[in-house]
């Protein structure tokens, strides 16, 4: 099993498709853990991911999902430092797992103003490839 995944694998969506409840990706769904990020279920996922034994490719899948969901809860609410923070600590605790997650939404070298929401945050984490 790779520590440090690129790519959302087919049984860690299919689990936590079942552990929570997540949508079934349709045939030409190619996106399925940004489609079912969802900024109000964020607390929810967050629990999930701290009190459940995941393997390394769930954790990845899952954080995907909760960093989707935390950007797109920044394009509608203010910034929220409680789920930042809880958030921060999961990314730094399994940093090797989730080293991809983070330089994917970093954007390094983008200019602040044509990035996503949650890339000046996730440019404070620091990751070494």
């Amino acid at each position: 099993m790779n520590n440090n995944p690129k790519y959302v694998s087919k049984s860690a969506r299919e689990s936590l498709i079942e552990k929570l409840g997540l949508p079934e990706p349709d045939e030409f769904c190619q996106d399925w853990h940004y489609i079912v990020a969802d900024s109000s279920r964020i607390d929810e996922f967050l629990e999930f991911y701290e009190k459940n034994l995941l393997n390394i490719e769930e954790k990845f899948a899952l954080m995907v999902i909760i960093v989707g969901s935390f950007n797109d809860y920044l394009s509608e609410n203010d910034f929220s430092l409680m789920i930042w923070n809880r958030i921060k600590n999961l990314l730094e605790e399994d940093k090797q797992i989730h080293v991809n997650t983070i330089l994917y939404w970093s954007l390094e070298g983008e200019n602040l103003e044509d990035c996503f929401p949650i890339t000046r945050y996730l440019r404070d984490i620091e990751v070494s490839i």
